[in-house]
């Protein structure tokens, strides 16, 4: 099996390559990344996340964003804990998920990278998309049951961290299979209906991805990775390396679940004058039923606040954005709570039987004066089709990143945007404790 075509890319193909697109759009997914792991250092679970680690996976390899040091597989799962934190990490809709929340925090994982050019751990980063992305997309269209972007991102880690290190394509195909029947196959709707610090099963993903590829060099062995292999999946890989998934991953204009961003464009797009929150006596949001999941109406945490829609409809109307503050620090605003207990949510059954490839909901505003304006469909901003420029991602970040980092975070925006002509070193200098 590990003639396969698709072990073979994976083991094979020239990273050096890239051209100029595909380096642009892995800084673009880079710098949002980090820009989401310096705001997530003000939730409550990066503490914890960072207590865990150095206390129960020591080692010397530095944490992202945080003071102390652990293991490899401690660095991965703190990372990705960390981005998983603020719901504001780029993501793709096939999966239904998200995959640089685990790779870049596996690729800071080892060693070697200290010794990589920037332009090979930017090549390494797109190549963990590629490979994480199909993953995904494969292991939905042959598991019933809706799991979390661990279940396969975890894959995509495991083969960035095989690449690396430098591994023949048996291992890797070895280290593939143990990520993928270790992955954490958690079922994601649990953490909708109940929204906690488990998140996305991101961190063990990433942690899976990392012990994966270190079990196999050393010898252990796994099954078949048959999201890669399986006859059933040829289709999703055939177009390795002519279709490039790094481009088809959005970018979030908020730090909650894409699910609620349709509406909070929605409620947006309705004039200023109409949207006095005074004024306003019942909200109507249409949109698909998972969206509808998103129901939590008074949050009491961060990760409520992310998962809910209503809230995020709150934000919307009464600051006029959704930001970290408004899922942090204000969900004891009694005007966000008195806007969240106006939201009703209904359910569509042509935007359903249109998800999951794409995300829809429109918005009805009641008023006092017994008016009713209504928002036309909107889609989440941010997908490939109507893209965050460079200039939204850059203010994006930098809302995130500078009340966080200061003045540093103009300084790895910087390195971020050249590191395909500087060592990697460059910029791991600039991700400890902030």
């Amino acid at each position: 099996m590990h003639d396969h075509p698709s072990l073979s890319w994976m083991h094979g193909v020239d990273l050096t390559a890239l051209d100029a697109a595909h380096l642009h759009q892995v800084k673009r997914c880079l710098l949002d990344l980090l820009g989401v792991a310096a705001g997530a250092t003000r939730t409550s679970l990066a503490e914890k996340a960072r207590r865990f680690v150095t206390t129960q996976h020591g080692g010397d390899r530095p944490l992202l964003f945080a003071n102390g040091q652990a293991s490899p597989i401690g660095v991965a799962l703190h990372g990705a804990w960390l981005i998983d934190a603020l719901d504001a990490h780029d993501g793709q809709v096939l999966t239904k998920g998200h995959a640089g929340v685990a790779l870049l925090p596996g690729l800071l994982a080892l060693p070697e990278v200290n010794r990589l050019s920037g332009h090979d751990f930017l090549a390494l980063l797109a190549y963990g998309y590629e490979i994480a992305t199909r993953a995904g997309i494969a292991l939905h269209a042959t598991s019933p049951d809706y799991h979390t972007s661990g279940a396969w991102n975890a894959l995509g880690v495991a083969a960035v961290a095989a690449r690396l290190r430098g591994v023949d394509v048996e291992t890797m195909h070895h280290a593939l299979g143990i990520a993928e029947f270790y992955g954490p196959r958690s079922q994601m709707m649990r953490c909708i209906d109940h929204p906690t610090m488990l998140k996305d099963g991101s961190g063990w993903g990433a942690m899976t991805g990392i012990s994966a590829a270190l079990l196999a060099e050393d010898g252990f062995t796994g099954a078949p990775a048959l999201t890669v292999t399986a006859p059933d999946v040829t289709m999703v890989w055939q177009d390795l390396g002519e279709r490039w998934y790094l481009h088809e991953q959005y970018f979030k204009a908020y730090p909650v679940c894409r699910w609620a961003q349709p509406a909070v464009e929605a409620v947006l797009s309705l004039p200023a004058a109409k949207r006095d929150p005074a004024a306003i006596t019942r909200i109507e949001i249409i949109t698909f039923h998972e969206g509808k999941r998103l129901h939590v109406m008074h949050p009491t945490t961060t990760e409520q606040a992310q998962y809910s829609l209503p809230w995020s409809v709150a934000c919307a109307l009464g600051r006029g954005t959704v930001d970290v503050a408004g899922v942090c620090d204000e969900l004891d605003a009694p005007d966000l709570k008195a806007l969240a207990s106006q939201v009703e949510i209904h359910e569509d059954d042509n935007f359903n039987a249109r998800f999951p490839a794409e995300r829809w909901a429109c918005a009805r505003l009641h008023l006092s004066n017994g008016e009713v304006i209504e928002s036309a469909n909107f889609e989440a901003r941010g997908n490939p089709d109507q893209p965050l420029s460079d200039a939204e991602l850059i203010e994006k970040y930098q809302t995130l990143a500078k009340p966080v980092l200061g003045d540093r975070a103009t300084r790895i925006h910087e390195v971020v945007m050249s590191l395909d002509t500087r060592p990697a070193g460059d910029l791991l200098a600039l991700l400890g404790e902030p």
